[in-house]
């Protein structure tokens, strides 16, 4: 933060000779003696006057003399201020947020987060929910963000390469344009879906959406079900647009402002939660310690 020969030159201005600062500094009076020529041949200005009698300060030194304290203690607050900053950001938890990851849960969770641990703070980190974005934050969380909020199984957190805190099993819903004949209700049977198109997300993607996909296939053939390769804003346009029944979360309801999410009586749920690292850091599995209670959901294990 600043040449380190400031300090030997104060100690020499204090001591009044090269001897009495050597001891001081534990070093030899050549050592000393060297340290302050270089700075005066890099200031360009002498800084003492030698007499046998000791050394004086020249005008400059009286001047650098006073400067250099400030420096000095100038840069060690700098250094405090920066591990203070630093332990700070430490406390902060990055939640990335888009229109198919919404942080509202963990918004409304909040308060009873903060009575397990007062300490911790977040920042919503927005982000376009596009494959080539997914695929890159969900294998590097912990870098720009720290925990996604959304669905998930085990078979797409192995996909992604990331690990999940499951808070609730969400029940598995249609969305349907607030034009589509179904709007009108508030809940849906599975015969409710007969005739209609119905996108799920592509078989692999999802253990628990295959158990429903395998369902309909077997038992409900009326339902003629549309495959799509990933969730997005696009996914809910596609299916205003065509007038088709995307399987949707109420987490959801927002997305969209032209759709309306409705309960199903299959039966079907999927895990929601927060996505994070495989090995996350210690304040975020403070931070997942404190969701997990603040959820009421037990530890592992």
């Amino acid at each position: 933060m600043y040449n380190p020969q400031l300090e030997t030159f104060l100690c020499v201005a204090e001591a009044g000779s090269f001897n009495r600062a050597a001891e001081q500094l534990y070093i030899s009076p050549p050592a000393v003696i060297k340290q302050i020529n270089l700075l005066e041949d890099s200031l360009g200005v002498a800084l003492f006057i030698r007499t046998h009698r000791g050394l004086q300060l020249t005008a400059a030194g009286h001047s650098l003399c006073q400067d250099a304290r400030y420096i000095i203690q100038y840069c060690k607050d700098s250094v405090t201020r920066a591990k203070n900053a630093m332990q700070e950001s430490a406390e902060v938890i990055r939640i990335g947020t888009s229109p198919m990851t919404p942080a509202q849960f963990l918004v409304n969770l909040w308060p009873s987060v903060q009575q397990y641990d007062p300490g911790i703070k977040f920042q919503l980190v927005p982000f376009d929910n596009t494959p080539e974005n997914a695929r890159e934050i969900l294998a590097n969380l912990g870098q720009r963000i720290d925990v996604v909020a959304g669905i998930f199984d085990e078979t797409m957190l192995n996909l992604r390469r990331c690990a999940g805190l499951e808070i609730s099993r969400e029940p598995i819903c249609c969305a349907v344009s607030v034009h589509h004949r179904l709007a009108q209700k508030e809940s849906l049977t599975v015969q409710d879906l007969y005739g209609e198109r119905l996108m799920l997300m592509r078989r692999d993607w999802s253990h628990y959406v295959d158990l429903l996909r395998d369902d309909l296939w077997k038992n409900h053939p009326q339902i003629q079900i549309v495959d799509f390769d990933f969730y997005s804003v696009d996914a809910f346009n596609q299916c205003e647009n065509n007038n088709c029944v995307l399987m949707a979360v109420e987490n959801w309801r927002y997305v969209h402002p032209l759709l309306k999410i409705l309960p199903v009586d299959w039966g079907y749920t999927i895990p929601f939660g927060l996505l994070h690292a495989p090995e996350p850091s210690a304040q975020v599995t403070r931070f997942l310690q404190a969701i997990r209670m603040a959820a009421g959901r037990p530890a592992p294990g």
